[in-house]
């Protein structure tokens, strides 16, 4: 999956509606259509109905889809913050996740403020915070920040890949097809109980502490993404992900 958060996009508004929850885009009904989420369901921190989540997921992938397109212009400015010409001094404290440089990035956070601006200028607003985390303990460096950005290919594309796949697995086995079929109505309602469950799940504010390091922030949603990939292997259709070949969101088993 070269593009993944633009073929993510794709599923969204193919398999689901942006107004009818009991409908998706192409005309099947299903229960699983909804992506309705309520606080504390599923371990979910954050409280929307149909329409405020797809949104909430549509900002989301396409503001992750602008990052990519600039990674290398962002490569640039981390590089400078942090080596050529960095802001100031930095100090070294314990995030959380062992001990980290904090050090601003300004030219970094500013590159990011103006792409969060085109892409809620493209969308018409935004759902949820628009807290960009840079030089404290949730993001402590830039490069720390071009990191996370870089993990949206590993999170997404093996979703992709399951989902591209699977309708050839279906076609060409007749005992998937019997299992599919038996266990979850269908090739089409798989994919569909497979995207509900992370586009519910994967951006519901999930993977910390606290509400503050996830929420609904823009460093947040990439923190729930990479909750629900840590909890794969208890999915009732992650069998479907080892019959098209999934070997785990870093390229090695162990998931």
């Amino acid at each position: 999956c070269s593009q993944p958060a633009t073929r993510m996009k794709e599923y969204l508004q193919h398999y689901f509606s942006p107004i009818d929850e009991t409908c998706g885009a192409d005309g099947i009904q299903s229960r699983h259509c909804s992506l309705r989420l309520r606080y504390g369901e599923g371990g979910a921190r954050l409280s929307h109905d149909h329409r405020r989540q797809y949104q909430y997921v549509l900002q989301s992938l396409t503001l992750w889809d602008e990052v990519l397109k600039n990674l290398i212009q962002l490569w640039h400015m981390v590089e400078n913050d942090t080596i050529v010409k960095p802001a100031g001094g930095y100090r070294l404290a314990d995030t959380g996740q062992g001990l980290n440089r904090i050090q601003q990035a300004p030219s970094v956070y500013r590159a990011m403020n103006q792409i969060l601006h085109s892409v809620q200028q493209k969308l018409g607003g935004w759902t949820g915070s628009s807290v960009v985390h840079m030089g404290d303990h949730n993001v402590p460096n830039a490069l720390i920040f071009l990191d996370k950005y870089c993990q949206i290919p590993r999170i997404l594309s093996p979703v992709c890949h399951c989902l591209d796949r699977l309708e050839a697995e279906y076609q060409a086995r007749p005992s998937i097809r019997n299992y599919v079929d038996s266990t979850f109505g269908g090739v089409d309602e798989a994919k569909r109980i497979i995207l509900q469950d992370f586009f519910k799940h994967g951006f519901d504010g999930s993977g910390a502490d606290n509400f503050f390091d996830a929420g609904s922030c823009i460093d947040g949603r990439l923190t729930s993404a990479w909750n629900w990939c840590s909890q794969i292997e208890k999915k009732v259709y992650f069998p479907l992900f080892l019959l098209t070949g999934f070997t785990g969101f870093d390229g090695e088993e162990g998931w």
